[in-house]
């Protein structure tokens, strides 16, 4: 599928897809700021919980807000872009929010799955989407890969 869909249209999309075939729809949500294997991995672990993989993706003035002025560091088009040309993505939808709980409720997905940094209690949407029968799952993160990481290495080799 591999689509990006603005998130005013994503309900309809949405509705239009499980009308079609009825999919088990997964959603998570992410900067995906500078990509790495970590994020391809969890991304890929996350798609075999169901039939499609919608990502929420921040906004760059989400990210912004979330991160700090320098960041992002890849212009939302562009991480849109990337992100939906992975194997494991199906859609792709920027919010503007600094949480996906506006997204999530338009989405209504029948799994949602965070990272492993993130505790059950501290899923936002966790609540609403158990509401409806839904299931919210923490996937461990791949140990040592982390954007944050990739940013000290670059900055440290600059001033080397």
């Amino acid at each position: 599928m591999h689509e990006v869909v603005p998130i005013d249209e994503i309900h309809a999309f949405v509705e239009k897809l499980r009308q079609k075939n009825n999919p088990e729809i997964v959603f998570t949500n992410g900067c995906f700021d500078i990509l790495h294997r970590g994020h391809v991995q969890y991304l890929e672990q996350a798609k075999k919980l169901g039939d499609v993989l919608l990502i929420g993706l921040n906004s760059n003035a989400s990210v912004a807000r979330l991160k700090g002025k320098q960041r992002p560091y890849i212009d939302q088009d562009d991480r849109s872009y990337i992100i939906s040309r992975l194997e494991a993505v199906d859609i792709v939808c920027i919010f503007e929010e600094d949480t996906p709980l506006r997204l999530i409720r338009a989405v209504k997905p029948d799994i949602l799955v965070k990272g492993g940094d993130y505790k059950m209690d501290e899923i936002v949407g966790r609540d609403f989407v158990e509401s409806y029968g839904g299931k919210v799952q923490v996937i461990p993160f791949l140990s040592g890969r982390s954007s944050t990481n990739i940013i000290e290495k670059i900055k440290d080799d600059k001033n080397d």
